[in-house]
C-alpha cells in the first residue's frame, strides 16, 4: 500500500546544510499497522510528512496505492490526498468550527453535498463514540475527545491509508490506551493501512505488526515485531528486554538466554528439564511482556551439570529460542 524508496531530505537552517533522512526505503502492506520508532530528532515527523507531501522529498519516490505520490502535479496530488488521512499530536482542530464543522471540513472542500455531507459527519462521530458532541466545540473537549475528532476528520473522505503523527504523545497512558484501542478498531472494520511514528515503545508493543527504528535519519532495523522481538541482538527486543549488564557469572556454568513466546510461556518447561536431565537451572533474570497480543517472556539462566547440552537441546524442541552467552 506504501512503498517508500531511497527517501532523502535535506533541509537548509540558516546556511546550515542538516540531512533529515538519508536514503530511508519502507514498504507497508495493505491493512498493515506499521510503527516507526526512534528518538527525538531521527527524522520520524520528516519522513511521515513526506509520505503526502506536506514534505517534499529532496530525493526518492514515493508510492502510494500504486499511485507515485512524488511525481504528481498539484491537481492530481490535491485528489490523491483525500486518500491520505492524517493525525497529529496537537489535534490540529479549528477552535471556531464545532465538532460536526471540524469533521466536514474535508468534505465541504472536495465539494461533497450538504445532505450527504450530514449523514457523513453522522456516520463518523458514531464510529469515534463522539455522537453526542456534534454542537461542542474544540475547548469544552478533553484530549482524548479531540483526537478522536481528528480521527473522523481524517477519515471523512474514506482513505486507505491513514498516517499518524505522535498522534498519542500529548494524551494520557489511559487515554492513550483508549485511543490505540479506537485504531486497531477501525483498522480491522476498515482494512484501513495505518502508518505511525512514535517514541513511545509502549505504542509500538499494543498495537504494531511491523516496526522500523529510526535512528539519525536511516533506518538501523525492520521487521515483524515478533520476528525482531524474539531475537535478543535485535534493538527492539532489547529495548524490550534489557540485557543484565551487572550479572556475573558462576564459574563452570553455561550461561543462555531463553525467550518463551505464546503457549510456551505458560508451560513448566524449566520444571519438566530439571527433572529429566542431570542438570542445576539458576534463574539470574527475566520478564514477560504482552507484546502484539501474545505472551513473550525471556529468562536470563545459568545451567551445571552432567547433560547441559542435552538440556539446551531439549528446550530448543520444545520450541524456545535459545542463545548460549
Amino acid at each position: 500500500m506504501i512503498q517508500i524508496s531511497g527517501l532523502s531530505k535535506v533541509f537548509n537552517q540558516g546556511g546550515q546544510i542538516v540531512q533529515a533522512l538519508d536514503g530511508v526505503s519502507l514498504h507497508v502492506a495493505p491493512g498493515e499497522i506499521f510503527g516507526v520508532v526512534g528518538p527525538s530528532g531521527a527524522g520520524k515527523s520528516t519522513l511521515i510528512r513526506c509520505v503526502n507531501l506536506l514534505e517534499r522529498p529532496t530525493a526518492g519516490k514515493v508510492v502510494v496505492n500504486g499511485q507515485e505520490i512524488t511525481s504528481l502535479p498539484e491537481d492530481e496530488l490535491r485528489r490523491a490526498r483525500q486518500q491520505i488521512g492524517m493525525i497529529f499530536q496537537h489535534f490540529n482542530l479549528l477552535s471556531s468550527r464545532t465538532v460536526a464543522g471540524n469533521v466536514a471540513f474535508p468534505l465541504e472542500i472536495t465539494g461533497c453535498g450538504k445532505n450527504e455531507r450530514q449523514a457523513r459527519v453522522e456516520e463518523l462521530l458514531d464510529l469515534v463514540g463522539l455522537s453526542d458532541k456534534a454542537n461542542a466545540y474544540p475547548a469544552q473537549l478533553s484530549g482524548g475527545q479531540k483526537q478522536r475528532v481528528g480521527i473522523a476528520r481524517a477519515l471523512a473522505t474514506q482513505p486507505r491509508v491513514l498516517l499518524s503523527d505522535e498522534a498519542t504523545s500529548a494524551l494520557d497512558p489511559q487515554t492513550t490506551v483508549s485511543i490505540l484501542n479506537l485504531l486497531k478498531d477501525l483498522n480491522r472494520r476498515l482494512g484501513l493501512t495505518i502508518l505511525l511514528i512514535t517514541h513511545e515503545m509502549e505504542v509500538v508493543k499494543e498495537i504494531c505488526d511491523h516496526v522500523a527504528i529510526l535512528s539519525d535519519g536511516r533506518i538501523v532495523e525492520e521487521g515483524a515485531i515478533q520476528d525482531l522481538i524474539v531475537n535478543p541482538d535485535s534493538r527492539l527486543s532489547q529495548a524490550f528486554f534489557p540485557p543484565s549488564e551487572d550479572v556475573i557469572h558462576s564459574p563452570g556454568t553455561t550461561s543462555a538466554a531463553v525467550t518463551f513466546v505464546g503457549d510456551t510461556a505458560d508451560r513448566p518447561v524449566l520444571a519438566s528439564l530439571v527433572r529429566q536431565y542431570d542438570v542445576d537451572v539458576n534463574i539470574m533474570g527475566g520478564s514477560i511482556q504482552v507484546i502484539g497480543g501474545r505472551r513473550i517472556g525471556r529468562l536470563q539462566i545459568e545451567l551445571s551439570g552432567a547433560q547441559v547440552p542435552q538440556a539446551l537441546n531439549f528446550l530448543r524442541e520444545t520450541g524456545l529460542r535459545v542463545e548460549v552467552k
